[in-house]
């Protein structure tokens, strides 16, 4: 499978909200054609580089597809993106407009899983929390109950370093996550 991709200095959770704003030439072609042909990009977290520059990127990050989009009153386009799969990127082409275009093996969702008992204060907390954080979230659904969710809510929006949020989207074991949030929430 190949998907235009989009390096950015944050990491896209399944599930998860991404606003952005859009003025290369490059990803407002790619914002268009993802709109026309109702297909989703890849997001990857940088490793060295700049988003607006030359970079290099992780291997593992998480297809996302357009909801909404407006034009800003500054003229700039903006979308609202949500994250639906993770993917692995096997390599990468870099095309004459300047995007990057990779291809990419899907990897298998995490598998749904009640959230252990040992952890049973976390969607109390998480409730509280995304019920301030606004617009980006008024909307997306809700899975209290759900393990993976409630690590992906937290992992990506606890002020941690990148390389753990990183880490976590890129575990398969979903209690080693909560483990981590729960130590960051607790300390």
């Amino acid at each position: 499978m190949n998907v235009a991709l989009f390096p950015l200095n944050t990491v896209l959770f399944p599930g998860g909200p991404l606003p952005l704003r859009i003025f290369e030439a490059r990803y407002l072609d790619m914002i268009s054609e993802c709109l026309k042909a109702d297909v989703p990009f890849g997001v990857l977290l940088i490793k060295e580089g700049q988003e607006a520059g030359p970079s290099t990127t992780h291997e593992v990050g998480t297809l996302a597809r357009i909801v909404d989009w407006y034009r800003g009153s500054d003229g700039l386009l903006g979308i609202t993106a949500v994250g639906t799969q993770r993917f692995r990127l096997l390599s990468t082409e870099r095309q004459d407009d300047g995007l990057n275009v990779g291809e990419i093996e899907l990897l298998p969702d995490i598998d749904t899983m009640l959230l252990p008992a040992e952890f049973s204060s976390l969607p109390g907390i998480l409730a509280s929390v995304i019920d301030d954080l606004g617009r980006l979230y008024e909307n997306l659904e809700r899975r209290y109950d759900d393990a993976a969710w409630v690590a992906y809510r937290f992992a990506e929006i606890l002020p941690v370093d990148l390389a753990q949020k990183q880490a976590c989207l890129e575990s398969e074991d979903v209690l080693h996550c909560l483990r981590f949030v729960d130590e960051v929430l607790h300390t």
